[in-house]
């Protein structure tokens, strides 16, 4: 039934529970493994509202970038101890959910498989618009929140 399933990873307990869900669906169904972190791109603008003035512009999305590659090599480590098969991390820039769905309909994913907000109650989560509830809005395959 899912070919390609893909994981959205932060490095929150949450994501990670997500990427165990999508592991057990992975053995029932040999279905390739698509691990995404994204992370925020700054723009100058921001950058330069820093307090510490960096000598290049790019440092912040340059750190953002190394840490979610971080993210990623750590989630594929973990997926591999965990008896996953066919698993490929990939990092992105840009609003997350946006980033999330485009890459889901790029990659023909079958699933997307987020973590939950878990300090927040679903009530919460739909007026602050956390980041699985607008993929579930947006995607246009089944999503599921662990």
């Amino acid at each position: 039934m899912f070919k390609k399933i893909l994981v959205a990873v932060d490095g929150s307990k949450s994501s990670f529970k997500a990427m165990d869900k999508a592991i057990e669906l992975q053995k029932l169904m040999d279905a390739e493994i698509y691990l995404i972190c994204v992370y925020k791109h700054h723009s100058l603008f921001e950058a330069s509202m820093s307090i510490e003035r960096p000598e290049r512009m790019d440092i912040p999305d340059k750190a953002l970038s190394e840490y979610a590659k971080d993210i990623v090599n750590h989630a594929k480590e973990k997926a591999k101890e965990k008896g996953a098969v066919k698993v490929r991390g990939f990092v992105k820039a840009g609003r997350p959910s946006s980033v999330i769905v485009k890459f889901a309909q790029e990659k023909d994913v079958d699933l997307i498989v987020l973590g939950s907000r878990g300090t927040h109650s679903d009530k919460d989560g739909m007026l602050l618009g956390s980041v699985s509830h607008r993929v579930a809005s947006k995607a246009k395959c089944p999503v599921l929140v662990v």
